[in-house]
C-alpha cells in the first residue's frame, strides 16, 4: 500500500531556452530544436502530463565573457548564455498547448522597468487563464549591464534597494485596477469603471510611475514570485516578497539548514512558513536499471570540457577562474557574484578534494548523489529532502532536453504518485491553486513592505 501524507511534493521544471548543459546538447539522445517552437510545445505537454507545477525558465543578458576575458569558451562549447531566446515570448508558445502547466520565466529589476514587466505578466497571466509566475532577479554582470547602455553594474549593496523598490510599483500597478473594474456593458455604455481604476502616483529613489496599469488585475491577483537570490539581503528579500524559492546545494545537510531558515524567516514577517515553497535544483538522471543510469552519467561527463564548466561557474561568481591553475583547487576569491554557488562549490572543493579541472567537469554535469540510478533511487533521494525538511519539492532540470524530462516522466513520476506524495491530477485552475497558495486581496504586499521598513530602520 502506498504510504500516503496530506502534504503533497511540487514540481518545477527548470528549462533552458538554448543548449542549456555543456555536456548535455552533445549528448546523442538530445534534440537541438532550441530556435523552434514545436521544441517547447512538446517539452511543455510532456511536463503538463507529468502534472508538474510549471515551467521555469532562467534568462541571462549577455554571451557571458568574464572566463578568460573573451566569449570563445560559451560559443565554443555552448556553455551558459551561448543561445538564449527571450523566455517571455517562448512561454506563450507553450501557454497555447496546455491548460494546467504553470509558466515562469526570469526578469531583471536591474535592466527592465516596472511598468513593462507589470504589464508583461499580467498579460500573461490573463492570456493563460491565471498560470504566470515572475523570476525576481538582480543582475550582477557588467557584460549585461554593457548590453543596457550602462558602463557597469549598479554596486551590489544597491541592487536589493532598487529591486524592493521595482517590487513595489508593480504590485501597485497589478492593484490599479479592482478586481470587478471591467464592466463590459454594452447597453450601458460602460466598459470599465473610472472609479474603480487609479493612478498610483509613484515617487521614490529610483522610480517615477503615474499608472495606471492598462490591463486589468491579473486572475490570480498577482502572478507567482519566485527568488533564488542566496545571499543574506536576498533571503530577506525572498522573505518578503516570494511564493517559491529556486536554490541549488550541494548536499542535504546544507538544504536542510537553508529551509529551516527560509520558513523561520518567512514567520517574521507575519506570513505563514507554507506560503512559501522551497524548491532546490535537482538534475535526476534516470536508467531502467544501475548500470543504465552510470552508463549515461558517464558518456554526459566525458562530453563536458572543463574550461565549459569553468567558464559557467565564473559567470555565476563573477570571478575570472582562467587566471588559476587548472591542477589547483578552488582559492579564496571576494566574490561579486551569486555568493550561493561559491558555497555550495567550497563545501564540494573542500569535502572532496577537487581541482578545478574536476570541478570544471562537475560544475558542466552536476549528476550525481540522491538523484543518479533507477527511478526507485531518485524518488527514495526526492522523498527523503521532502519528508526530512529539506524541501517541499523540487526544481528538475534536464541533463539533456527534451529526453531528461521524458525520461523522468516516464519513470520517476508514476514512482512518486505510488509513494503518495505526488499528485495523480491537477485539483486547481490557476498556479496559485495547484502550489497551495491564496489569491491575494489588492494591497496584501503593503503590510509585509511595512515590517521590510521597520526591521531595516531597527
Amino acid at each position: 500500500m502506498p504510504n500516503t501524507t496530506d502534504r503533497q511534493l511540487h514540481l518545477a521544471a527548470f528549462v533552458t531556452a538554448g543548449p542549456g548543459r555543456p555536456g548535455g546538447w552533445r549528448y546523442p539522445a538530445s534534440e537541438s530544436g532550441w530556435l523552434d517552437a514545436a521544441y517547447y510545445q512538446h517539452i511543455a505537454r510532456v511536463l503538463e502530463r507529468g502534472l508538474f507545477d510549471l515551467a521555469f525558465f532562467a534568462d541571462i543578458l549577455a554571451v557571458p565573457d568574464r572566463y578568460q576575458g573573451t566569449n570563445d569558451t560559451q560559443l565554443r562549447y555552448g556553455a551558459l548564455g551561448s543561445l538564449r531566446l527571450d523566455p517571455v515570448v517562448v512561454l506563450t508558445v507553450m501557454a497555447g498547448v496546455t491548460r494546467n502547466l504553470g509558466l515562469a520565466s526570469t526578469r531583471s529589476t536591474s535592466h527592465y522597468e516596472p511598468f513593462e514587466v507589470a504589464r508583461s505578466f499580467a498579460t500573461l497571466d490573463h492570456l493563460s487563464a491565471g498560470r504566470a509566475a515572475w523570476n525576481v532577479v538582480t543582475s550582477f554582470q557588467d557584460a549585461e549591464a554593457r548590453n543596457f547602455s550602462k558602463r557597469e553594474q549598479i554596486p551590489r549593496h544597491r541592487r536589493y534597494d532598487r529591486a524592493d523598490e521595482f517590487l513595489e510599483v508593480v504590485f501597485q500597478l497589478w492593484d490599479s485596477w479592482d478586481d470587478d473594474a471591467l464592466v463590459l456593458d454594452r447597453r450601458t455604455p460602460l466598459f470599465a469603471d473610472p472609479a474603480k481604476v487609479h493612478y498610483i502616483d509613484h515617487e521614490g529613489e529610483w522610480f517615477k510611475v503615474k499608472g495606471p496599469l492598462n490591463v486589468a488585475r491579473p486572475p490570480q491577483g498577482y502572478p507567482v514570485i519566485i527568488q533564488a537570490g542566496p545571499s543574506d539581503r536576498g533571503r530577506d528579500f525572498a522573505a518578503q516578497w516570494a511564493d517559491v524559492i529556486f536554490v541549488s546545494h550541494d548536499s542535504f545537510d546544507s538544504a536542510k539548514a537553508f529551509y529551516a531558515e527560509m520558513k523561520a524567516r518567512t514567520k517574521a514577517y507575519g506570513r505563514h512558513p507554507d506560503s512559501l515553497k522551497i524548491l532546490p535544483a535537482a538534475t535526476p538522471l534516470v536508467g531502467e536499471t544501475p548500470a543504465i543510469a552510470e552508463h549515461k552519467s558517464k558518456l554526459l561527463r566525458d562530453l563536458v570540457d572543463p574550461h565549459a564548466g569553468l567558464s559557467t561557474l565564473s559567470y555565476h561568481l563573477d570571478v575570472d577562474l582562467g587566471a588559476f591553475s587548472l591542477d589547483a583547487p578552488l582559492p579564496d576569491v571576494d566574490v561579486p557574484g551569486v555568493q550561493g554557488h561559491y558555497q555550495e562549490v567550497r563545501e564540494a572543493t573542500a569535502r572532496e578534494g577537487l581541482t578545478l579541472r574536476d570541478l570544471g567537469k562537475r560544475y558542466g554535469s552536476r549528476y550525481e548523489g540522491d538523484f543518479v540510478g533507477t527511478a526507485q533511487h531518485v524518488a527514495d533521494g526526492m522523498e527523503h529532502w521532502f519528508r526530512n525538511g529539506a524541501a517541499d519539492g523540487f526544481t528538475v532540470a534536464a541533463p539533456y532536453q527534451p529526453g531528461g524530462f521524458e525520461d523522468f516522466v516516464r519513470l520517476v513520476v508514476p514512482e512518486l504518485q505510488q509513494r503518495g506524495i505526488y499528485r495523480t491530477g491537477y485539483t486547481g485552475t490557476t498556479l496559485r491553486d495547484n502550489l497551495g497558495l491564496e489569491r491575494p486581496a489588492s494591497g496584501a504586499w503593503r503590510s509585509r513592505r511595512a515590517t521590510a521598513k521597520l526591521k531595516r530602520s531597527a
